[in-house]
C-alpha cells in the first residue's frame, strides 16, 4: 500500500509512543504518524483503534505533546475505565494552516485518515473510532458522517462545524478548500443527508463538546438543536473553558469514556 514505510526505533521510544512516516498517494508525498500502545501489549493483539485529529498550526505529535493524551489514556486503562487501545495522532497532511481534511489541491487529505492511518499502525487493530479538535474536530465529525460504515464512534472537541468557519483559523482563501458539492463543507448537511444511516441503532454513535467561552460555542450549539430537531440521536455537552489546550487536555476523557461505553 505504501511505497516506503518507516518506523522508529523501540530502544529509543518513550511512555509508549512510536513514530511513522509513509509516502502515500493521497498525500502525493509523506505523511507523518504518532502511535501509542500500552507498553506490555504486544502488536499482534488486536485492539480498538482511537484516531485524534488535531487543529490548525500542529501537526502528528500535538495530542501527544500538547494534550498529554496517551497519559489520559494510559490513566483509563490503569483504572479499568477503558479496555487496552491503541491511538493513532496523524498529521492533517501538513497543508497551509491546515487542510481541513477535505480532498482539495490534488491530494485526497480525507482519505488519508480513513485509509493510510489504520494501515499503518504497528499493531493489530479491531475497530475504529475518531475524535478531533476544532479543524480536527469537523474532520472527526464531517468523516464520521461521509463513512458511516467505518467507524464505531466519532466525537469532536471545540469542532468547527461547516467551511466557512475556517476563515477565522487560516489565511489561505476558502476557495482553495471549496468542494463540488457543497453539501461536503458543512457537518449538518452530511449528516442530514446520511441520516438513514446515523439512525437511533446504527453506528457510529456521535457526541460532541464546546467550551463556554469559545467562539465557536454558538455554532455547535446550532448543530445540536438541528440534530435534535431531525432526530439525529447524539450527545452534545459543554463545559467551562476556551478554545485552548487546557480545554482539550481536561475533556479529551469525556471523549474516551465515550467511545469505552461503544467497544
Amino acid at each position: 500500500m505504501f511505497r516506503t514505510i518507516e518506523h522508529s526505533d523501540p530502544r529509543f521510544s518513550h511512555e509508549g509512543l512510536r513514530y511513522v512516516t509513509v509516502k502515500t498517494p493521497n498525500l502525493r508525498g509523506r505523511g507523518d504518524i504518532t502511535f501509542w500502545s500500552p507498553e506490555w501489549m504486544p502488536d499482534s493483539e488486536p485492539l480498538p483503534l482511537v484516531i485524534l485529529l488535531h487543529g490548525v498550526y500542529g501537526s502528528h505529535w500535538a495530542w501527544s505533546l500538547k494534550g498529554g493524551a496517551h497519559r489520559t489514556a494510559n490513566q483509563l486503562i490503569s483504572t479499568g475505565e477503558f479496555t487496552p487501545f491503541r491511538l493513532a495522532m496523524p498529521s492533517d497532511g501538513l497543508w497551509g494552516d491546515g487542510s481541513g481534511y477535505l480532498p482539495h489541491d490534488g491530494h485526497q487529505f480525507d482519505r488519508w485518515i480513513i485509509d493510510d492511518v489504520p494501515a499503518a499502525c504497528p499493531g493489530a487493530v479491531s475497530s475504529l473510532f475518531l475524535a478531533g479538535l476544532s479543524m480536527g474536530g469537523f474532520g472527526a465529525l464531517r468523516l464520521g458522517a461521509t463513512y458511516p460504515d467505518r467507524f464505531r464512534a466519532v466525537s469532536g472537541l471545540s469542532s468547527i462545524t461547516h467551511l466557512d468557519q475556517m476563515a477565522q483559523f487560516v489565511e489561505e482563501p476558502l476557495t482553495a478548500y471549496r468542494q463540488p458539492d457543497p453539501t461536503d463543507e458543512s457537518v449538518l448537511a452530511l449528516m442530514l443527508r446520511n441520516r438513514d444511516q446515523l439512525a437511533q441503532d446504527s453506528l457510529p454513535r456521535l457526541r460532541f463538546d464546546c467550551g463556554t467561552e469559545d467562539s465557536l460555542l454558538g455554532a455547535n450549539r446550532e448543530l445540536h438543536a438541528a440534530l435534535t430537531n431531525a432526530n439525529i440521536a447524539h450527545t452534545y455537552e459543554e463545559f467551562a473553558g476556551g478554545h485552548e489546550w487546557p480545554y482539550w487536555e481536561k475533556h479529551l476523557v469525556d471523549t474516551l469514556r465515550f467511545f469505552s461505553r461503544l467497544v
